[in-house]
């Protein structure tokens, strides 16, 4: 059976104009700044004056542990914002906007796929509105700055060895990873090793989707922790005087995009932190921004519900205020069967017992959202080679959870295909049962809140962590960090550190490798195990096929 590309379905999208899916929620042409005919920002003086209106109900589509397989969380984002609309409520799409890095490596872009996307596809997956352009240039503004003033006397006393503020580019290049810097003489400034993160994994991009406005950006962007001084005093963005002028690059990437699905229904689109290294989740301002502009509000969190949704309620709730009303997790048959044992190759074949043997992933990540106080629905992403046995199975299986597993249909039939999950997500939003509390309280240690996430999401033993990390984090409470929440940045593929682990295993340990403090963000990062916060290409990256073609289009994007 031959299908078409997601990108050929989104060319032949019958989009409306911007200002016709803005009217749909209310928003003034004139508080739209249009790029083009079908995407615009929203302007800060309108999301102000909505302070006082009460807020829509918040949905968050979490996932398994990502495989090969594919899970297709964006896809299901996307689909149930439809099926809402489709059923007669008034709903918005947040999710992130997609990197450069991934979209020419491996990984995609970040639209949603078939029948369930958001357009205009190849603007999203490539430059877009120029926001992450915008966090680029703001990040190097700092880097330069940082050297610059080393170069004309530092009088801040910063020592070269403790600069600990890379640089950052929106793509995937591993020989950018560990650099040496300023070679060349005397007139270059003093030789230092440093070196490149991918910009999603900068904490100014954290930090613009954290930030309530701009106000409490540049003040978040003056927290930035950039260096310390020989007796280990920290130096800080302002203290370089850099925090204003970044602000002003980022006055425009601060505003959300609105943009709108193949059904012609709104969808923000805004920020695009890591799911490792950073929280994971699209911008606080695009959330409570759609929270007053519809009844119900869809959006995902990065990864597995592992990472993600223990980040969005940890971190993105706590901070923002937000309470979700009820979480959707996605899975699919084929990534069973491959957390059951089977190889990618053989997925095609029916094997209910390997189903059933990969379930306990799945079991987990209910068991952790419920943890949270919020009511959970499976979604099950289908594809054409499940068979009823199969589907049954996972059924079965979450039901003996006291969950429900919803067949869905969306990337091949849009709305049409997720009506059931639709009403599910409406009845459990509507049924009042959701408590939400995040994990653990802001008054407690560190290392401990470190071992609360190992031991109740990931089912780990104990943390192993060196005295210098223990004492790190301590004397980060003492300096008045210690009411911060964790970001863990471990693997995405397992609730291990072992990517190659996969299931529900237990009886494991979190190894510590190092941690980071992101003030300006307002969260300590916990690295375990080996993070890459600068991806490499593939051996056959995606970017040898993204071409032109004879009518000027986009191929290969997907």
């Amino acid at each position: 059976m031959a299908f078409k590309t997601d990108i050929e379905i989104a060319r032949e999208a019958k989009k409306k104009p911007i200002q016709e899916i803005g009217t749909k929620l209310g928003i003034p042409t004139e508080h739209l700044l249009p790029y083009g005919h079908d995407k615009a920002k929203v302007s800060q003086e309108f999301i102000r004056s909505l302070a006082g209106r009460p807020d829509g109900k918040l949905i968050l589509v979490t996932a398994i542990n990502p495989t090969p397989a594919g899970e297709g969380k964006t896809t299901t984002t996307v689909g149930l914002g439809d099926g809402l609309n489709r059923i007669g409520k008034k709903a918005v799409i947040c999710i992130r906007e997609a990197s450069l890095g991934p979209n020419f490596g491996m990984k995609g872009g970040a639209a949603g796929g078939g029948m369930a996307q958001v357009v205009p596809m190849e603007e999203m997956n490539l430059h877009f509105t120029g926001d992450f352009h915008a966090i680029t240039s703001a990040h190097n503004l700092l880097s330069a700055m940082i050297d610059n003033h080393i170069y004309w006397g530092n009088s801040l006393g910063i020592d070269e060895r403790r600069v600990v503020w890379r640089r950052v580019m929106d793509m995937n290049d591993r020989a950018l990873r560990d650099i040496v810097v300023s070679l060349g003489g005397v007139s270059n400034g003093f030789p230092r090793q440093t070196g490149f993160d991918i910009t999603v994994a900068s904490e100014v991009m954290a930090i613009l989707c954290l930030s309530n406005d701009l106000e409490d950006l540049q003040r978040r962007l003056g927290d930035i922790v950039i260096a310390y001084t020989r007796d280990r005093k920290p130096i800080y963005c302002r203290d370089v005087k850099a925090d204003g002028a970044m602000t002003v690059l980022l006055k425009d990437a601060m505003q959300p995009n609105l943009v709108q699905t193949l059904e012609n229904n709104p969808a923000f689109v805004h920020g695009g932190p890591f799911a490792n290294i950073a929280h994971g989740c699209n911008s606080v301002i695009a959330t409570r921004t759609a929270l007053k502009l519809g009844d119900y509000v869809v959006t995902e969190a990065g990864f597995g519900a592992d990472l993600g949704a223990e980040k969005f309620f940890d971190i993105k709730c706590r901070k923002a205020g937000l309470k979700p009303s009820a979480a959707v997790i996605v899975a699919t048959v084929r990534a069973m069967k491959m957390n059951g044992g089977v190889a990618k190759a053989d997925l095609g074949a029916e094997n209910v017992d390997a189903v059933k043997k990969g379930c306990p992933n799945l079991g987990r990540h209910i068991a952790n959202v419920k943890g949270f106080g919020v009511p959970v629905v499976v979604a099950i992403n289908h594809f054409y080679s499940d068979t009823d046995a199969e589907v049954q199975a996972v059924k079965a299986y979450v039901a003996e959870q006291g969950a429900e597993a919803i067949l869905c249909k969306h990337w091949a039939n849009g709305s049409a295909g997720i009506e059931d999950l639709a009403h599910k997500v409406v009845q459990l939003a509507e049924s009042g049962v959701a408590n939400f509390s995040p994990l653990y309280p802001d008054d407690m240690a560190l290392f401990q809140k470190v071992e609360t996430i190992a031991k109740r999401i990931y089912h780990a033993d104990d943390v192993v962590a060196d005295k210098s990390i223990r004492d790190q984090l301590k004397a980060w409470e003492a300096a008045g960090y210690g009411n911060l929440p964790i970001c863990m940045a471990k693997t995405q593929y397992s609730f291990t550190t072992d990517p190659n682990l996969r299931g529900a295993p237990t009886g494991h340990s979190v190894p510590v490798r190092e941690v980071r403090l992101s003030a300006g963000a307002g969260f300590i990062v916990v690295i375990c195990g080996e993070i890459m916060t600068m991806p490499g290409l593939p051996k056959v990256p995606s970017a040898e096929v993204i071409r032109l073609n004879d009518q000027g289009h986009v191929e290969g994007l997907f």
